[in-house]
């Protein structure tokens, strides 16, 4: 996948972790089609899903996220 597209698809999928999380956006939608109703629901349990995706493309894209080790002092005697 090209760069630029890899961009976009990690900034919309940031912004659709916020959305959710914060509950900006409705979580069902629905509208139809010439063959029916159909329905979508996101959920709030999507959003370790939706973390993955994230993590994902930030690996694509070479951007590291790991937390960092926590700094222990070291006493020595």
């Amino acid at each position: 996948m090209p760069t630029d597209t890899l961009r976009k698809n990690l900034a919309d999928a940031q912004q659709a972790y916020v959305d959710l999380s914060t509950g900006a956006k409705g979580e069902s939608y629905s509208y139809t089609q010439g063959d029916g109703a159909k329905s979508v629901t996101y959920t709030r349990g999507n959003l370790a899903q939706l973390a993955a995706l994230i993590q994902t493309l930030q690996a694509q894209l070479g951007i590291v996220t790991r937390p960092r080790n926590p700094i222990r002092p070291l006493y020595r005697r």
